[in-house]
C-alpha cells in the first residue's frame, strides 16, 4: 500500500477512530506516533496492542490546542524516528449539544475556535519537513453534519465547515509540493464520543441509512489507510462521506 515504514502521526488517538486508525496504519507498515491529552493508559493500551502485533509506535502527550505542546511532541517524534510523512487530524472538541438560542459566546467560541486550533497548530508544525521533503500526507476528519445539518448541532456544524475550507486550501496550496489534503467525514459512529445517545436513537439512525447500520471506528479507519495508499496517489482535496450512505454528494 506505499505505507511501510512511513512516520504517521494521528491526534487524538488513544480510543476511538484515532486509536483504529493508529493500529491499522501500523498493520498497513506505518510507525505511528499516538497522540493523546489526558488518558494515558488508553494510549499506552493502543501501543502496546501495536507493539504485540510487530508493529512500531509510542504514545506521546500533547493538548494539540497548545502550540509549545505541539512543537514537543512533534520534536520528539522527528528525533526518534525522523520526519512526519502522515498527518491524521483526528483530535477535536467536546460537541455542545443545544439549539442555538440556547447557545452561549463562550460555548460556541470554545467549540469552534478550539476545533480550530486541534488542526492549526499540528499542521504548522509538521507541513514545513513535508515541504521540504516534497512529501506527505494530510488527512483532516470533519463530519457529515457540516454537509448536511441537524438540529442542536449548529456549533459542531461551523466548526467542521471551518474545517472542510481549511483542508480544501491547503490541498491548492500543497499540491504543488506532493503533498495531498483530503477530508474524511464521519457519519454516526459508535465511540464514546457518542455513547451518551440513547439506544433507541442509535436504532433509529441505522434504519434511517441506506447500509442499515451505523459506523463503527473501524469502517472510518479503513477508508483513511484506503486513501493515504498509493492506490489514491492523484487524489487531493477531496471530501469523502463515509457514513453508510447518509450522506450523498
Amino acid at each position: 500500500m506505499g505505507l511501510k515504514d512511513r512516520l504517521a502521526l494521528v491526534t487524538g488517538a488513544s480510543r476511538g477512530i484515532g486509536a483504529a486508525t493508529a493500529k491499522l496504519l501500523a498493520e498497513a507498515g506505518a510507525k505511528v506516533i499516538v497522540n493523546y491529552n489526558q488518558n494515558k493508559e488508553a494510549a499506552d493500551i493502543v501501543v502496546e496492542n501495536i507493539l504485540s502485533n510487530d508493529g512500531k509506535a509510542v504514545a506521546i502527550q500533547a493538548d494539540v490546542r497548545d502550540k509549545t505542546q505541539v512543537d514537543a511532541m512533534v520534536k520528539v517524534a522527528v528525533d526518534e524516528f525522523g520526519p512526519i510523512d502522515i498527518l491524521v487530524l483526528n483530535a477535536g472538541m467536546k460537541v455542545p449539544y443545544n439549539l442555538f438560542v440556547d447557545l452561549t459566546w463562550d460555548d460556541f467560541e470554545t467549540k469552534v475556535m478550539g476545533e480550530m486550533q486541534c488542526f492549526f497548530y499540528p499542521l504548522k508544525a509538521v507541513i514545513p519537513s513535508m515541504i521540504e521533503n516534497k512529501n506527505g500526507d494530510i488527512i483532516g476528519i470533519s463530519s457529515g453534519l457540516s454537509r448536511r445539518p441537524g438540529p442542536n448541532f449548529s456549533a459542531h456544524t461551523t466548526a467542521k465547515s471551518a474545517v472542510d475550507g481549511l483542508m480544501k486550501s491547503l490541498a491548492l496550496e500543497l499540491g504543488p509540493h506532493n503533498i495531498r489534503v483530503n477530508t474524511i467525514a464521519p457519519g454516526f459512529t459508535l465511540t464514546d464520543a457518542t455513547s451518551w445517545m440513547p439506544k433507541d436513537r442509535v436504532e433509529t439512525i441505522a434504519k434511517m441509512t441506506p447500509l442499515r447500520r451505523v459506523g463503527m471506528p473501524e469502517d472510518i479507519a479503513s477508508a483513511i489507510v484506503a486513501i493515504l495508499s498509493d492506490q489514491f496517489g492523484f487524489m487531493t482535496g477531496a471530501y469523502i462521506p463515509v457514513s453508510g450512505g447518509s450522506l450523498m454528494i
